[in-house]
């Protein structure tokens, strides 16, 4: 039994603390609030993270940290940074390793599958967040200071996940309405189900060939928007919907009112190409496969209808 620390308790949060609690493990998940999932072996933690004695304190006698942390996208540029280093101070003091979750945006616009290697070359300011978050990790483990791994994902698809699938696609297609949709609804994407991301990372805290590098979460074969939006309603039982583009005028006068949708033509990339990740090496290491996809939706609609 080992005992391991959680920044964060949102989706993805939970569903590492869930995973190794059931492993029966000892589980500390620190928030500010003090919130999180309920079970015997998980301890819930109020304390900020960016506070790097609070961090280290709570770090101390764990056998690795999970920086599942999830700051507003409009703020990473000012929260990303004091929250990384301070996780990364910790780690360091405390002799516990280092996992990250991570996404896909550092890459850039892809031209073909993105694999780990590929250069963390995008230009703009919050994709050099997350990429200069991993240079510091690699660098201190590359030096000796650490032990640092780093798990990427593309679109989160799962309960709880808070993205397109559960703010926009499921509700839309549920109650029978037609979805717009980000970019172009008819280009390859690839999703990663909550549970298979979670997965990868308790692996790649536990496996020793894991440590110095990135990986990607597996994820089942990709599907383009209109393709999701069809399924969603097939194994629902529902009658299929009407799926269109969200104008970018549009887009562009709603981003003047909200700083979140003001980020989103940066990064469109990611919807106007195909956005596929290539898993193969994560497979081919850990054994890992992704749930099938029917068992994906059905988990994620019956999530979505329970509550």
């Amino acid at each position: 039994m080992s005992t391991y620390l959680i920044i964060g308790a949102g989706a993805m949060g939970t569903a590492v603390a869930e995973q190794l609690a059931d492993q029966g493990h000892r589980v500390r998940v620190m928030t500010r609030s003090a919130s999180g999932p309920r079970h015997p072996s998980i301890e819930l933690v109020g304390a900020d993270a960016t506070d790097v004695a609070a961090v280290t304190a709570q770090a101390t006698g764990t056998e690795a940290i999970f920086n599942c942390a999830n700051p507003a996208y409009d703020k990473w540029s000012t929260d990303w940074p004091p929250i990384a280093q301070a996780i990364l101070a910790a780690a360091e003091s405390t002799g516990s390793g280092l996992v990250t979750l991570s996404n896909l945006y550092a890459y850039g616009q892809p031209t073909g599958p993105m694999t780990p290697h590929d250069p963390l070359s995008a230009p703009y300011k919050k994709a050099q967040v997350r990429a200069t978050m991993w240079r510091d990790a690699k660098r201190a483990h590359d030096e000796g200071r650490i032990a640092a791994t780093e798990v990427r994902a593309s679109d989160f698809i799962g309960p709880q996940a808070q993205g397109f699938v559960n703010l926009r696609a499921l509700p839309r297609v549920l109650a029978g309405k037609g979805c717009q949709v980000l970019g172009s609804p008819d280009v390859a994407h690839s999703w990663n189900y909550t549970v298979d991301v979670a997965r990868t990372m308790v692996t790649c805290a536990q496996r020793e060939e894991s440590w110095g590098r990135a990986w990607h979460a597996p994820a089942n074969p990709p599907r383009t928007q209109r393709e999701l939006l069809d399924d969603i309603a097939d194994v629902a039982g529902m009658s299929r919907v009407k799926v269109t583009s969200v104008p970018m005028f549009a887009l562009r006068a709603l981003g003047l009112f909200n700083p979140l949708i003001r980020e989103l033509p940066t990064t469109m990339y990611q919807f106007n190409a195909p956005f596929v990740i290539d898993d193969s090496e994560t497979r081919a290491t850990f054994g890992l496969e992704p749930t099938p996809w029917n068992d994906v939706l059905k988990t994620t609609i019956a999530a979505r209808r329970d509550n």
